[in-house]
């Protein structure tokens, strides 16, 4: 139990903070250097990339399914061209466009950057700025409709937001919000960018995977546990974000990014 401990603690933290708005990647790097917890195999780490991934599509089933119906008839009958699902689709392809090209050159230095705490905490103090000033957003308003241009806003942000301790989820749903989208809109478009840019990035790490010689052998102690922990986290910080995204509730992560942040560079100071 002891030996699958570090699994386990990797599973639930990748699960809540791949969705709460307080950076994913900065937490799993404070967590590894701060409890000496040795940096996830490349194995374990793509499986829990899959089961944060699976707990968005579980959770965004529904509007994935007709989304992608919407967007499919729009190529045989032109009627359904002004359907939410045509736009949409469009908007997420052209956000990913965007990430992909911001996010890949940033490949080196968010590697680099993972290993220095102040680094990331430098990223949490962004994170946290940019959620203080979505508390100031209004999010009780009808919203404006998703279009190619705020989606590629948006998946520009996206890009930036690999660095390691900027929140990916917190800076594209305030960026959402900025745009004109209603709170639930902004929720929903982030999540539904992310997919492809995760299932991208796993991708790239799965050819690297395969040219490991039995990289089964990889896996950790624990690691069905701590895939486990990551779904079922994952699902559970989705029901709550969404709900403290309605309600505008930014300000407590922004102030506990905040503290995290300062932490983490008085700590890489002191070092």
């Amino acid at each position: 139990m002891i030996d699958a401990l570090p699994s386990l603690v990797l599973g639930l933290v990748q699960g809540l903070t791949e969705f709460l708005p307080v950076s994913s990647s900065g937490h799993l790097a404070l967590v590894q250097q701060v409890f000496g917890i040795e940096e996830a195999a490349l194995s374990y780490d793509l499986m829990l990339h899959f089961a944060t991934m699976l707990a968005t599509f579980l959770y965004f089933g529904r509007d994935i399914v007709s989304l992608l119906r919407e967007w499919g008839s729009g190529f045989f009958s032109a009627d359904r061209r002004d359907s939410e699902g045509w736009m949409l689709g469009w908007a997420v392809l052209a956000g990913t466009g965007v990430t992909a090209a911001v996010g890949l050159p940033l490949k080196p230095l968010v590697e680099r950057a993972m290993q220095l705490p102040g680094a990331v905490g430098c990223g949490l103090l962004i994170t946290a700025a940019v959620l203080w000033y979505g508390s100031g957003i209004s999010g009780n308003r009808s919203g404006r409709p998703v279009t190619v241009p705020r989606g590629v806003l948006v998946g520009l942000v996206q890009g930036i937001a690999v660095l390691p301790g900027i929140s990916r989820s917190g800076s594209t749903i305030v960026a959402g919000m900025r745009t004109g989208f209603s709170a639930d809109s902004a929720f929903r478009f982030s999540f539904l960018l992310s997919l492809p840019a995760i299932f991208g990035a796993a991708l790239l790490e799965m050819k690297d995977l395969l040219a490991v010689p039995d990289w089964q052998s990889t896996l950790p102690s624990g690691w069905g546990a701590g895939i486990a922990a990551a779904f079922f986290s994952g699902l559970a910080a989705l029901v709550i974000l969404r709900r403290l995204v309605a309600r505008g509730k930014w300000r407590p992560f922004a102030c506990y990014c905040a503290v995290l942040g300062t932490v983490s560079i008085l700590l890489a100071l002191w070092r």
